[in-house]
C-alpha cells in the first residue's frame, strides 16, 4: 500500500528531540507517516521514543505512548532515570493482566489470538480516536506478532494500523525489539522510515552503541553507522563526519612555534589548514615539541586543544613546567584545553564529535586552531575491534584543514635505537613529517630531529640535534660530521677531539 501523493508545500519536518538524529535525518521525519524503530533489548529504543514524544509535549501537541510489554511505573522509572516525568505523555498500558496468570485461564477451545488480537487493536483505535495525538508510540511489535501466531494476519494487522493512521494527521513510531528468528523485511517494506539501534559489546570497556537509517523515502538523509550513547537526559547521536560538507576556510599564514630553530627547521613554520605527523621512540619530544606550538598560538591568543590519550593532565602540566614552558596561565584562562582520554569508554564517532566541537567553538569561544593528538597508538589501541579508523581518521584530517586547524598527530615508534618499528603508516597522512631519533654519540644517548616531508612550502633537510632542557626545546646546529643518525647507529667523521677542526684553521 502506497502513501497518500503529496499536494501543496510540504509540511515541516517533525523534530524527535535529539539534534544529532535529527542532523543525520536532514532536519527531522516528515510527520504523518508511520516509522519502524528496531534493535535488540537494550539498544535505546525506549529512550528514543519518549525522547521523541517528550519533544512533542514541549511543542504544544498531544501524544500517546501504547505500551504491550512494560508497565505504567516501568516506564516512569526509565523516565525518572533521565529526569523527565511523564506528565504531558498520555499512557496506554495494555499488559497482560494478573488473571492471565490463573490455571483456568490458560486453556481454551478456540484460538485465544483471534479474540486478543482484536481487543487490543480496537483499544489502542479507542484511544487514539479519544485523544487525537500527534504523536504515537506502539511497544513493541514483537506483541503484536506473537497474537497473531502466522505471518499473514501480523502483515495485515500492521497494514490496517497504516490504512487507519493515514489521514489522521498523526505520526507512528512502530518499536520492534528483532526476537523475531528472521528479519521482517516485509514490515520494512511497509514502514515510511526504518531507523535501527545496535548495542555492540567490544571484548574491553563499556558497550558501544550505533544507529543506522535503513531507510527514509523521499527525503535526503546522511547514510551509514552513527555512534550514540544514553545518557542522563536521553541520547547524544554523534552523526558521522563528511568533510566534504564543510566549506574550506579562507587561507590564513603560517603558525610559528616562537622558536627560531625550530621554524627555520620547517621553513618558519606550519601552514593552517594542514597536519603534521611527529614519528619517532617514546620519550624523544614529540609531545614537547607540539606543546610548543599549542603554547606559542595561545600566546597570540588563539585556542588550543590537547587530546591526551597517553598522559593525565597532571602530568601535562608538570611536564610543560619543568621545560619552563608553563601552560597552567593558559588553561585557566580557557585558551588551551588539555582532554584526557579514557580509552575503555570512548567510540570512534564520539571522539570525532568531541574534536568537531572543539574545532568549531561555541558559547561564544572562538573554534581551536591547534589540534594535538597525543597519541595515534592510544586512538588505536582504544578502539582495536574497529576496523575503518584510518579511513574515518583521514576523513577527521581533511575537516580539520576546512576549518583552518593546525593538527598534530604523535606516533611512538616501538624501540628506542636502531631499527625502528611503526604500529601503522601514517606518513600518508600527514601534510609534514617531522621524525625523531636516539642516537649514540661520544658515550651519550643523544636526540635528533628531521623534516621528511612537507608539502606546503620549503624546510630544511639538514638532521639537527634537538635537547631539552629547563629553558625548553633547542634546535642545534646540523649534525653534518655524522653519518647514520637516522639508523641510531651513526659514524662519526669529524675531527678528532682535541685536534682542530675546518673551522679553527
Amino acid at each position: 500500500m502506497s502513501d497518500p501523493e503529496p499536494t501543496g508545500t510540504p509540511p515541516p519536518l517533525l523534530a524527535t528531540g535529539v539534534s544529532g538524529l535529527d542532523d543525520v535525518l536532514g532536519g527531522g521525519f516528515t510527520p504523518n507517516r508511520l516509522y519502524l524503530v528496531e534493535g535488540n533489548p537494550g539498544s535505546g529504543k525506549t529512550t528514543l521514543a519518549l525522547d521523541c514524544l517528550l519533544e512533542g509535549v514541549r511543542r504544544g501537541e498531544r501524544v500517546l505512548y501504547v505500551t504491550l510489554s512494560e508497565t505504567r511505573a516501568e516506564l516512569a522509572a526509565v523516565a525518572r532515570s533521565h529526569g523527565w516525568s511523564l506528565d504531558g505523555i498520555d499512557v496506554l498500558e495494555l499488559v497482560a493482566p494478573e488473571s492471565e496468570l490463573e490455571p483456568d485461564n490458560q486453556n481454551a477451545m478456540f484460538r485465544p489470538s483471534e479474540v486478543e488480537l482484536g481487543v487490543t487493536t480496537k483499544a489502542v483505535l479507542a484511544e487514539v480516536d479519544r485523544i487525537k495525538p500527534r504523536r504515537v508510540v506502539i511497544d513493541s511489535l514483537s506483541e503484536v506478532r506473537l497474537l497473531a501466531q502466522s505471518a499473514l494476519r501480523y502483515r495485515r494487522q500492521v497494514l490496517a494500523l497504516k490504512q487507519y493512521f493515514i489521514g489522521r494527521e498523526c505520526t507512528v513510531f512502530l518499536l520492534d525489539d528483532l526476537t523475531a528468528a528472521d528479519e521482517d523485511l516485509q514490515l520494512q517494506s511497509i514502514a515510511h522510515g526504518v531507523v535501527n539501534l545496535e548495542q555492540l559489546s567490544p571484548e574491553y570497556g563499556a558497550e558501544r552503541r550505533r544507529l543506522r537509517v535503513v531507510k527514509l523515502r523521499g527525503q535526503k538523509y546522511r547514510g551509514g553507522y552513527h555512534d550514540f550513547v544514553i545518557e542522563r537526559g536521553g541520547l547524544d547521536v554523534f552523526p558521522r563526519l563528511v568533510a566534504g560538507e564543510h566549506a574550506r576556510g579562507p587561507k590564513r599564514g603560517l603558525l610559528r612555534s616562537d622558536n627560531a630553530g625550530l621554524d627555520a627547521l620547517l621553513g618558519g613554520g606550519l601552514q593552517y589548514g594542514t597536519s603534521a605527523v611527529l614519528i619517532g621512540p617514546a620519550g624523544c619530544g614529540k609531545s614537547t615539541l607540539a606543546m610548543q606550538y599549542a603554547r606559542a598560538a595561545a600566546g597570540r591568543g588563539e585556542r588550543a586543544v590537547v587530546f591526551a590519550f597517553d598522559e593525565r593532565i597532571e602530568t601535562v602540566l608538570e611536564r610543560t613546567e619543568g621545560l619552563g614552558m608553563g601552560i597552567a596561565e593558559f588553561v585557566a584562562a580557557g585558551l588551551i584545553t588539555v582532554h584526557p582520554i579514557d580509552t575503555a569508554e570512548l567510540s570512534p564517532g564520539e571522539f570525532a564529535h568531541l574534536v568537531r566541537r572543539a574545532a568549531e567553538g561555541g558559547g561564544g569561544n572562538p573554534g581551536a586552531k591547534v589540534v594535538v593528538i597525543d597519541s595515534l597508538n592510544g586512538y588505536l589501541n582504544a578502539m582495536p575491534e574497529e576496523k575503518f579508523l584510518h579511513a574515518q581518521l583521514h576523513e577527521l584530517l581533511t575537516y580539520l584543514g576546512h576549518m583552518g586547524a593546525v593538527t598534530f598527530l604523535l606516533v611512538a615508534q616501538h624501540g628506542l635505537v636502531g631499527q625502528m618499528v611503526t604500529p601503522v603508516d601514517t606518513t600518508y597522512l600527514g601534510d609534514t613529517v617531522v621524525l625523531f631519533r636516539y642516537f649514540e654519540a661520544r658515550g651519550e644517548v643523544r636526540q635528533a630531529i628531521s623534516v621528511v616531508k612537507k608539502r606546503t612550502g620549503p624546510h630544511e633537510r639538514t638532521i639537527r640535534e634537538l635537547s631539552l632542557g629547563a629553558t625548553g626545546i633547542r634546535v642545534g646546529e646540523p649534525l653534518r660530521e655524522f653519518h647514520g643518525v637516522l639508523g641510531g647507529t651513526p659514524t662519526y667523521h669529524g675531527p678528532e677531539p682535541g685536534t682542530a677542526g675546518p673551522k679553527d684553521e
